[in-house]
């Protein structure tokens, strides 16, 4: 395996890295980059390991990878193994969280337990032993944008000022109390602070992730499929839901909200930087999107119904779509950001790393995947009689 170097032209040591959250779809694409492409060592740590599976046991009774990942099944809230782990390594990545959105109304304190009670403990150990850390947010810590509070015909809503997501400059805006829809993006947002601050008052080297939509193969969960019969995933994993059941695809509020989409393997490029580049990365925060792949929700409805015909050679139904109220599908207390474009000037001045798939690629990439992997299955659990 050919040495690495980093940005700078220095050599890149092998690393011993502390990975929690590894089991799931970031953590997993995280490990294949670092199976497959460097000589770092990883402690997988999580509840389930299936996504890494084939890190973990190949089919073919030879690991290439065994004395390079090492699994640990630990949840980090109550497992005093967690402090060893991070002792034991040069590099803690912390990956775990609650972030499916119909969760945070309907729990709202596992969702703030997890994102910032459960996380006390890794930054702790972190700080106390002079380990580096990179932390996962989420681009939910901006909330809603400025312009979304000026008139509906005021021409500064077309000024990026006013809408476009700024690491070092953008005010987090949340909604009322009552809007539990909050309560994720507000314990992402403390636990920023207190990384920030333990960086400031104690010498933390830190580095803070937030991620804008990052799509692709193994994201999230189809439900009664890998998945709650009775669970809501995010958007995209939704859309695939009921493209493969060929059930309109239920647009929250109309579909207006605006978002853009990165994929996976792109986004995976940039955390591999961070990783390899400490010296351009402590101390920053990231946004990690794709600011030229912004549609609607309805659009991204529309577009995916279009790839999906295109994968599976099924034409797309008479009515695609249905519009449903945020209430109906997520329950009392959600609320929504408008747009979520992030401004790209500071991981390209520190990393120099932009985006290259479109939105359509990452789609057809994502949904040949999963009419792959899970079609046949929806086709058996569809026709199974229901017991009356």
């Amino acid at each position: 395996m050919a040495g690495r170097v980093d940005l700078d032209g220095g050599k890149v040591s092998p690393l011993t890295i502390c990975m929690i959250g590894a089991g799931g779809f970031i953590g997993s694409h995280l490990c294949d980059k670092i199976m497959e492409e460097t000589e770092h060592k990883v402690y997988a740590v999580d509840v389930y390991n299936d996504k890494i599976k084939h890190l973990l046991e190949p089919t073919d009774g030879k690991n290439p990878y065994a004395d390079r990942i090492q699994f640990h099944r630990l949840n980090i809230k109550n497992d005093s193994r967690l402090e060893g782990l991070i002792k034991m390594t040069d590099l803690t990545i912390n990956l775990a969280a609650i972030c499916t959105p119909a969760d945070y109304n309907t729990r709202p304190l596992d969702t703030i337990y997890s994102n910032f009670i459960d996380a006390l403990p890794v930054v702790k150990y972190c700080s106390e032993n002079g380990k580096r850390l990179i932390h996962f947010s989420t681009c939910e810590v901006y909330g809603k944008t400025i312009g979304c509070f000026l008139p509906k015909d005021s021409p500064l809503r077309q000024d990026p000022a006013y809408f476009v997501l700024t690491e070092d400059a953008s005010p987090c805006i949340f909604g009322p109390i009552d809007k539990q829809r909050w309560s994720y993006a507000c314990a992402k947002q403390l636990i920023e602070r207190l990384i920030y601050a333990e960086g400031a008052e104690n010498g933390l080297e830190f580095t803070i992730v937030r991620p804008f939509n990052w799509i692709g193969p193994r994201m999230d969960f189809i439900p009664g499929i890998d998945g709650p019969s009775e669970g809501v995933p995010r958007v995209l994993a939704c859309f695939s839901n009921n493209l493969l059941r060929r059930e309109p695809l239920k647009l929250v509020d109309g579909g207006e909200s605006q978002r853009t989409f990165v994929y996976i393997k792109d986004a995976i490029e940039a955390v591999m930087l961070m990783i390899e580049n400490p010296a351009r990365a402590n101390g920053h925060i990231f946004n990690v999107g794709n600011p030229n792949n912004e549609v609607t929700v309805r659009q991204l409805a529309e577009m995916m119904t279009q790839v999906y015909s295109k994968v599976s050679g099924e034409p797309s139904i008479d009515s695609p779509t249905i519009d449903i109220s945020s209430k109906e599908f997520y329950g009392e207390g959600y609320d929504d950001s408008d747009k979520r474009i992030p401004d790209m000037t500071i991981i390209n001045k520190q990393l120099g790393w932009n985006p290259k798939t479109s939105l359509w690629d990452l789609l057809e990439s994502t949904l040949t995947y999963q009419h792959r992997t899970y079609a046949e299955a929806i086709k058996k659990a569809i026709s199974q009689p229901v017991a009356s």
